[in-house]
């Protein structure tokens, strides 16, 4: 039995399909003079070649998953169009004396581990997309023959070292039944795509290559992360029940879609989704969402050479107030720095980022980027319900300059005849321990808290979840993290305002109950989560879980608190 990292759940049961690379050799012999014009003719040739080849799945990618995936493949060009990314290489052939091959492959690996260094799970995975791009750009320029996934006319489970973006793109639906990968990670952009072709997938197994052989009859059991290689008949029924179950359970999740957060004695909340662009909207709508709990902002500061424009921000925060037709959409104001870097600001190197200049900080420094975002905001608000949210604070002092500077943007507004919602609401992310701390005065100040627990659990347990040598100490059910959770929804409801959510905590099934009878107001997390949070939150009644959260708000342990609701769950949710 064969375990790894839950990508995408659900049952794949067929014989096995081993992908294996055409191993590239790299020209490293220094090129003469004479050599420079052809290599560089040769790069050219390469980056031609890549574009088309990407053209043809980008479109495939639109047909497959619509306009949410097809931009991954329009940044792919976008990247392999690059100047930089060209003046970078071209240097390296001119200069070096490279060949184009290696000078392709010297640039797009530098850039990979530039993002694999990054703390942030989510910017780490692109590192994948990169080498992506730059394994096919050496093969075009090598002239090795690129096999395409679309080709397979036969029931499958792909079995490969990784799978990338593009050839995931190519997927045949009727033909692959699921796959195992060697590595990659849940927030690859291979993972998220699986999840959205509903494609069971486990990844992260090591050497699963090396165990697998072609025909080889596989189960893939990517709710119990179990991989049986040539199972037993027990083995091979007892797949077949849990993928009985899975599909049933997923019938009756799709019931849930128009029906409100609301559990057995009457008691509602929210449940939303947390987007990073416009493409996301789809899967909060599909899944049965309630609006925006968060829109991350600082996507639209990323992958360009300079910062993006009011014009530029109005049109897509517009696009998304429009996408969600009139329901809610928190956007918080960009949250760049720590482990987000932007070349183009030339930030600063700093000792300990995440306690350094980002967030709030670079926009209170950096007006002119604040204005940008606000006013963009504010005009984008016309087209739909925006609310304001913004990241880092640390004190009452922060809430009233940036209110004082909203006003003066309100100002502008008006004098330019240019329509806003005057009574756009402003709220705080709580992410530090100094806003939790003053929660009962910043409640006075702004109409709602969303808390970032990500963030929160490391500044309050003093714990860098990166590091492997104590992240075993990060886990957001500590008695510490909890305390403070609920002084912040208490606060907000002695002033009559709302709690809201947006860590990855609130998308956890078994951490709903807690919070549910914690007092939280509003739930916000990836659109696949929210269906089984919603049926978690329906089949609950409020007087019991809030009981049931008190008793567990005494004990001493995470370990304790934890059993709690396990009890919880097997004596009233069974």
């Amino acid at each position: 039995m064969i375990s790894g990292i839950l990508a995408s759940p659900g049952i794949a049961i067929g014989k096995a399909l081993l992908l294996q690379e055409d191993e590239i050799v790299l020209n490293t012999n220094t090129i003469s003079d004479a050599e420079v014009a052809a290599e560089i003719e040769r790069f050219y040739d390469a980056r031609a070649k890549s574009s088309a080849q990407l053209t043809v799945i980008k479109q495939k990618a639109l047909e497959t998953f619509g306009e949410e995936k097809e931009a991954i493949f329009e940044g792919h060009i976008m990247l392999l169009e690059d100047e930089e990314l060209e003046d970078e290489i071209l240097a390296l052939i001119k200069n070096d004396k490279l060949s184009a091959d290696n000078a392709i492959y010297t640039v797009i690996e530098e850039q990979a581990a530039a993002l694999e260094s990054l703390d942030d799970e989510y910017l780490k995975e692109r590192a994948t997309d990169i080498r992506d791009i730059g394994t096919r750009f050496v093969k075009n320029a090598l002239g090795i023959n690129i096999v395409s996934l679309s080709d397979i006319n036969q029931e499958v489970i792909l079995v490969a070292y990784d799978l990338t973006p593009s050839e995931t793109a190519q997927i045949n639906l009727d033909y692959v039944l699921g796959f195992a990968c060697d590595i990659g990670g849940r927030t690859s952009h291979t993972s998220i795509m699986a999840r959205s072709l509903e494609l069971p997938a486990i990844v992260g197994t090591n050497n699963i290559t090396k165990q697998v052989k072609n025909g080889d009859m596989l189960v893939i059991d990517a709710i119990n992360n179990k991989i049986f290689v040539n199972p037993t008949e027990a083995e091979l029924e007892q797949a077949k029940q849990v993928q009985h179950a899975f599909f049933a359970e997923k019938e009756e999740l799709a019931k849930l879609k128009d029906l409100p957060a609301q559990t057995l004695d009457g008691h509602s909340v929210e449940v939303c989704g947390n987007i990073g662009t416009v493409k996301d909207c789809d899967g909060i709508i599909r899944n049965g969402g309630e609006g925006v709990g968060l829109y991350r902002t600082e996507f639209l500061f990323m992958d360009r050479d300079a910062l993006p424009t009011e014009e530029e921000q109005y049109q897509a925060y517009k696009q998304v107030a429009e996408a969600m037709k009139g329901q809610s959409v928190i956007i918080r104001t960009m949250d760049i720095g720590g482990d987000k870097d932007l070349p183009y600001m030339d930030l600063p190197k700093e000792m300990n980022p995440f306690l350094g200049w980002r967030a709030i900080r670079i926009s209170l420094d950096r007006r002119d980027i604040l204005r940008d975002q606000l006013r963009g905001i504010l005009r984008a608000s016309a087209h739909g319900t925006l609310r304001i949210m913004f990241p880092m604070i640390i004190s009452v002092e922060e809430i009233r300059e940036l209110k004082k500077a909203i006003e003066e943007y309100k100002a502008e507004l008006r004098s330019e005849g240019l329509a806003f919602d005057e009574n756009i609401e402003i709220g705080v992310m709580v992410e530090t321990p100094a806003a939790a701390a003053i929660a009962h005065h910043l409640a006075k100040e702004v109409a709602f808290f969303s808390i970032g627990t990500n963030d929160l659990t490391q500044y309050t347990l003093a714990v860098d979840r990166g590091n492997e040598m104590i992240s075993h100490l990060y886990n957001p059910l500590s008695p510490a993290v909890l305390t403070v959770i609920k002084q912040v929804i208490d606060a907000s409801h002695a002033e009559g305002k709302w709690t809201g959510m947006c860590g990855e905590l609130a998308g956890d099934e078994r951490a709903t109950l807690l919070l549910l009878g914690m007092g939280l107001d509003e739930f916000s997390m990836s659109g696949i989560s929210i269906p089984k949070v919603k049926k978690v939150i329906r089949n609950t009644n409020f007087a019991e879980v809030k009981a049931m959260a008190e008793y567990a708000l005494s004990l001493p342990t995470a370990a304790e608190i934890e059993a709690c609701v396990e009890k919880f769950i097997t004596e009233k949710c069974q």
